[in-house]
């Protein structure tokens, strides 16, 4: 199937982080990031999914962080705002403020730890759709909530619900992805940074990425080669960026990787909230070679 739904997701959406300072949200420096994410000419913005540390943000500070992005973009790029939630009744509390505050879109990650069944998933997101006419991304990621999304799903949600216009894959599994392709005309986004050109290969517009933090002109340089057909710079793009990808992200659990490499480069604080924590010297000493490498670092 091929069609545009969901096709004003298509390019580089990055996950922003939500910056702390002494346990409060920096509101100065989180419209700094919206500001150089203008300037680096990133498509979107997400804040408040997983690496903006959406599991430990109050349902207040969530629709302030969403609103304060909306407003501080303004227009200038699009907000995918992650408010989902394992309770129904939240997520269609979120996803309306969401609309209210101007976002464009919204993430909506599978209900993490109650793990529904398959018709569960479909009553959930069929209720947040059906509270709320704005457009939803789906957030498949079993890793964090421990279940998956079936593809059948995906297209029972598809067929009956159009405000449903996208998927941000992140089951690493390519077989899934392909079956979404076949089954739906969502837009297939990336969940993995380093997944995104074998993602593309197959039908995959871009990607919602958490390496955008730091490099975002280089992730849309990928997907920019990638989708116009030019695989041989969209090769020399992943292979630059796979470092990044894997040996710095992989270091612990995202966001404590990116955070400290924003640190290091000068980007904020670097604070996380319990239970995420620093990491040990050991850990930062292999994110900034990492950086070095690179180039971003001397």
């Amino acid at each position: 199937m091929t069609s545009s739904r969901g096709a004003q997701f298509a390019g580089v959406t990055v996950a922003i982080v939500t910056p702390f300072r002494n346990g409060q949200i920096d509101w100065d420096d989180l419209g700094k990031l919206v500001d150089w994410h203008v300037e680096q000419g990133t498509d979107g913005l997400a804040p408040c999914g997983t690496t903006g540390e959406s599991p430990t943000l109050t349902h207040e500070e969530n629709e302030r962080v969403v609103a304060f992005v909306c407003e501080r973009a303004g227009g200038r790029l699009k907000v995918m705002a992650g408010t989902g939630s394992n309770s129904t009744a939240e997520a269609v509390r979120m996803t309306k403020a969401a609309k209210k505050a101007g976002a464009t879109g919204s993430l909506q990650v599978g209900p993490y730890y109650n793990k529904p069944t398959q018709d569960g998933y479909f009553r959930h997101f069929g209720a947040i759709a059906e509270a709320c006419d704005l457009p939803l991304v789906l957030y498949n990621i079993p890793g964090r909530t421990g279940s998956n999304i079936l593809p059948e799903t995906m297209a029972r949600l598809a067929d009956q619900y159009p405000t449903i216009v996208a998927v941000k894959e992140a089951t690493g599994s390519l077989d899934q992805a392909s079956q979404v392709l076949a089954l739906t005309d969502l837009t297939l986004l990336s969940g993995d940074d380093s997944l995104t050109l074998p993602l593309m290969s197959i039908g995959g517009k871009g990607v919602v990425s958490v390496v955008g933090n730091i490099v975002p002109r280089d992730m849309m340089a990928l997907v920019k080669a990638a989708a116009g057909g030019n695989i041989a710079d969209a090769r020399a793009w992943h292979r630059k960026l796979f470092p990044l990808c894997r040996d710095m992200l992989g270091v612990a659990t995202n966001p404590i990787p990116v955070k400290t490499a924003m640190k290091l480069l000068g980007r904020g604080t670097g604070e996380l909230r319990l239970p995420m924590c620093t990491m040990d010297e050991v850990g930062e000493a292999k994110v900034r070679q990492t950086l070095v490498n690179y180039g971003l670092l001397k």
